[in-house]
Parts: C-alpha cells; sequence; structure tokens
C-alpha cells in the first residue's frame, strides 16, 4: 500500500520506492524526486542467510535483494518505474544485520572496533516486472578502537537510533565519533547510490534534466 494507502491517487511520474527506509526517502526528496512508498513484503533476513548458504558474495546479495523488492512491488503499479534498494555491510567475511536491541548493537560495534569494513549498496529499476537497469557501489570504513567508557556512552546518548541501522551507527550524527577513516560517496555509506539513481531518472524523464 502506498503512503496514505491510495495507490491509484499518484501521479503517473511519481517513482516507486520499494522500501521502507526512511533515509532513502528523505535523500530521494531532498533531491527533488516526487515518490511514493511501497513496503515490499520479503522476509530479508532468510533471503541473506540462503544466499550466504550458497556463497553468493556480499555485492550480489545486495543487488538480488534490491531486485526482489523492486520485482515484489512491480505488480502492483503497472507502466511504473520502481526502484529497489540494499545495503550489506561486511567485516571479516560476515554479514551484519540491523540490531534489535542494545546488547546486539553493543557487540556488532564492539567487532567493528579497531578495524575495517565495507558497506555496500545496490540500486535497482524496474518496469512491468523487468529490470531495467541496476548500480553497486561500495564503502570502505574503518572505527577507531574505542574505549568501553565511551562504548556505553555512545549507546546511552545514540538511544534508539542505534536500532536503525546496520552496524549500529549513523555516519551522519552521533556515530562519526566512532571512525577514524572513510573512503567513498557518502550516499552510498547512507543506503542509497542517489547521484546514479538521479543520472537514470533524468534518462527517463523522472526528474528534469
Amino acid at each position: 500500500m502506498g503512503e496514505g494507502g491510495h495507490i491509484g491517487a499518484s501521479m503517473p511520474d511519481t517513482l516507486i520506492l520499494a522500501s521502507g527506509s526512511a533515509t532513502r526517502a528523505r535523500l530521494l526528496r531532498g533531491a527533488g524526486v516526487a515518490i511514493e512508498i511501497a513496503v515490499p513484503a520479503i522476509d530479508e533476513a532468510e533471503l541473506k542467510a540462503s544466499l550466504k548458504q550458497e556463497g553468493a558474495p556480499a555485492a550480489l546479495a545486495a543487488e538480488t535483494l534490491a531486485e526482489m523488492k523492486a520485482q515484489r512491488v512491480s505488480p502492483r503499479f503497472p507502466g511504473r518505474f520502481v526502484l529497489g534498494s540494499d545495503q550489506m555491510l561486511e567485516c571479516d567475511g560476515d554479514w551484519l544485520d540491523k540490531p534489535e536491541t542494545r546488547e546486539q548493537a553493543r557487540a556488532q560495534l564492539k567487532k567493528l572496533g579497531g578495524k575495517s569494513h565495507s558497506l555496500i549498496t545496490s540500486a535497482v529499476l524496474v518496469r512491468d516486472g523487468t529490470r531495467i537497469w541496476h548500480t553497486t557501489d561500495r564503502a570502505a570504513l574503518r572505527m577507531r578502537d574505542f574505549s568501553d567508557p565511551f562504548l556505553e556512552g555512545y549507546l546511552d546518548q545514540a538511544g534508539e537510533d542505534v536500532l536503525h541501522s546496520v552496524g549500529g551507527y549513523q555516519l551522519e550524527g552521533l556515530g562519526a565519533q566512532l571512525f577514524e577513516r572513510v573512503t567513498g560517496d557518502f550516499f552510498t555509506i547512507l543506503g542509497l547510490p542517489l547521484l546514479p539513481v538521479l543520472a537514470i531518472l533524468r534518462e527517463h524523464g523522472m526528474v528534469a534534466r
């Protein structure tokens, strides 16, 4: 169901965002893209576990999940462009998911502390069930070796925000204090390769040239 529950009320040129991510919606709207949100009903954890068991690299997992999100939503919006996106965090060969509790966030941050990890973000554009474009980008991040008292203070100050992103941090906010080096596109780190997405939308007349 789209925002407000009125699928038929959408403008024909409105992009369908197959994601419940508030950050992705904010990035697109901030860039002037008219969107309607349609959250796909898929079990991401189960799909990731299956892909991991099959030996899929993290980049392929991100692309596969992004496309599945778009494909799941596409039949409800004939003739419309549907954007799916997914992000994977990989550290020492392990994939991390969004923490569900403060304890899980603490464990993830302890694992990441003093190490480098990758954020791999993929976006797939689908129309009438056909994939017409995709892109995948990777950013490298290194966390500093922070102390346990700092970590507890961070968790106290960040509160439930640590549960809203994989790794338990938001780089655009308090999470910046966790890092010593970041290499890569800022939008990719936030969860959407925005500039390539805007370029393909421009090609299809969804945003002004």
